[in-house]
């Protein structure tokens, strides 16, 4: 897999990740694209992994406080799912905070995913939360 990554809302990487976004958030799960779309679009760096050209996997990092990374809108195509594909993405959003200097990553997960991300490494930190009307968790990652 290929990855791009972008702080430039105007980069068709960018308009990649809001494709994938659209399809996975708000088609799929509902979640209201205001919600979605949101006021850290233009603070945060994004990401897109590309399959033979086409856009499968995003996310998106911003640093929250001194050397902790918080990341958000992991989401990966249908067609790509169950393939390894989320677990590569997360190898890519780790080696790009490790090459920032970042310490600890924090992440909402939604709860069908905590085995996922407890998969990487990640553990559950605190009580359940809902976000878009989907429950969460919040997880984080010593690194």
């Amino acid at each position: 897999m290929e990855f791009k990554w972008t702080t430039d809302l105007s980069d068709p990487t960018y308009k990649d990740a809001i494709h994938i976004r659209k399809t996975v958030f708000v088609e799929e799960q509902k979640v209201p694209i205001e919600l979605e779309i949101d006021e850290l679009e233009d603070q945060t760096s994004h990401v897109v992994g590309y399959l033979d050209g086409t856009p499968v996997a995003t996310a998106r990092i911003y640093e929250k406080e001194p050397d902790v990374y918080k990341i958000q809108r992991v989401a990966v195509s249908k067609t790509a799912r169950g393939k390894g594909t989320g677990k590569v993405l997360m190898a890519e959003v780790e080696a790009k905070v490790q090459s920032l200097k970042g310490k600890k990553l924090i992440l909402d997960a939604q709860d069908h995913a905590l085995n996922f991300y407890e998969k990487s490494g990640y553990t559950i930190e605190g009580e359940g939360f809902p976000d878009a009307g989907i429950p969460h968790h919040r997880m984080i990652k010593e690194l």
